[in-house]
């Protein structure tokens, strides 16, 4: 963590509202926000989860509530001045977490996020980044390198297993009911492969799929993080990749610094 004359000197004019803030990914992005000087309001179950040393941190407002049950009205009020949303939002891995309720924990969080942007009718759209999976299919059959076999798979998939289904739909919701051209909201979907530890180190971006869902690729969480960081603070990356679904893979190299 950044000392806090350091934090100053690199201080953004962007404030984002975090979801997932506790997990795995979700702090690592945390993390890497207050380092680049993000004023940050992460909604948490419980903030003793928090990523050690992050507590305290005059970027940091910590909002302790259950997502889901928050009304359209306190999200409209943890909404104001954010510029954007980030979401790292997943189900645990249990036998609850997988296969208890609620099973579509991220689709109903975006939805009712997106409903309460679309009812402070702002001048300038929310940007939304979602972390998803390279599981998660483009619509109209986009990915064309995943074949009948690979999708067949995945339906199954999707069928037998709630987290997988809801990753998808949320996905899905994006693509369909906010679309390319809402006035409101843009959006990026990130799908990484395989989640790993690790620094953060050079990665690839693809449009398109670079590997099997039967031989999977690896992706470091922190390189996520840093990549969703980096839609967050960097207008040129968000133009690029802005109503897309872009795949991230490690890349071979040094580490970023």
């Amino acid at each position: 963590m950044k000392t806090k004359a350091a934090q100053e000197e690199h201080k953004t004019a962007i404030t984002v509202l975090l979801l997932g803030g506790t997990g795995r990914t979700g702090g690592r992005v945390l993390r890497q926000l207050l380092d680049r000087g993000v004023s940050t309001r992460a909604i948490v179950r419980s903030t003793a989860r928090l990523p050690e040393g992050v507590a305290g941190d005059p970027l940091l407002t910590v909002i302790e509530a259950d997502l889901l049950s928050l009304t359209t009205e306190e999200l409209r009020r943890y909404l104001e001045g954010c510029d954007t949303v980030i979401s790292c939002l997943g189900h645990t891995t249990t036998l609850k977490g997988i296969f208890g309720p609620p099973f579509d924990v991220v689709t109903r969080a975006i939805s009712s996020l997106t409903r309460a942007v679309d009812a402070m009718q702002l001048a300038k759209p929310v940007r939304f980044v979602l972390m998803s999976t390279v599981s998660v299919n483009r619509p109209a059959r986009a990915d064309t390198r995943r074949g009948t076999s690979q999708r067949l798979f995945l339906s199954v998939i999707r069928g037998l297993v709630p987290p997988a289904r809801d990753n998808q739909r949320a996905a899905d919701f994006f693509a369909h009911e906010i679309g390319p051209s809402s006035r409101a909201i843009e959006w990026v979907v990130v799908r990484p492969d395989t989640l790993l530890d690790g620094d953060v180190t050079e990665y690839r971006l693809s449009s398109e799929l670079v590997s099997s869902i039967f031989r999977p690729d690896k992706t470091n969480m922190a390189n996520v993080a840093h990549f969703m960081c980096e839609l967050t603070a960097d207008d040129h990356t968000w133009k690029r990749w802005k109503g897309g679904m872009p795949v991230i893979v490690n890349g071979m190299g040094r580490e970023l610094s």
